[in-house]
């Protein structure tokens, strides 16, 4: 059985590519903190290469942004290419099935805009 969840924080903003198959993909890394620290008492951090296809490599590019909050289920691949200096090098990456957006890092502005909103809306009540 070749199952992974995993929920982290996108590292950048998601673009799709269009493959000349015509799908569309889209490769995203998501940082994903362990959950015990290390000896000088610091969570390290895992970032972890992550390929989406099609309606959910759109999906994720059209609703997500860099910091945001994602849980992804899929599998594990392996691979393995040869570099420019003819050494093999090997990679492991998650395909995924399915993805959840589950909280969005809002920007700053955002949030002044709103609290400004309800500071105006409470003085027009006040009057």
């Amino acid at each position: 059985m070749n199952n992974v969840v995993l929920v982290g924080r996108l590292v950048e903003d998601p673009k799709v590519i269009d493959t000349e198959t015509g799908k569309q993909m889209t490769s995203v890394t998501i940082a994903v903190t362990r959950n015990y620290k290390n000896p000088e008492g610091i969570y390290e951090t895992d970032f972890i290469r992550c390929i989406l296809w099609n309606g959910i490599a759109s999906n994720t590019c059209e609703y997500c942004h860099m910091g945001d909050v994602i849980g992804i289920k899929g599998r594990l691949q392996t691979g393995s290419y040869e570099n420019e200096d003819k050494q093999k090098v090997y990679y492991t990456e998650v395909v995924a099935e399915k993805v959840s957006f589950l909280s969005s890092a809002k920007p700053k502005e955002t949030t002044e805009e709103v609290k400004n909103e309800k500071s105006s809306k409470k003085k027009k009540a006040d009057e």
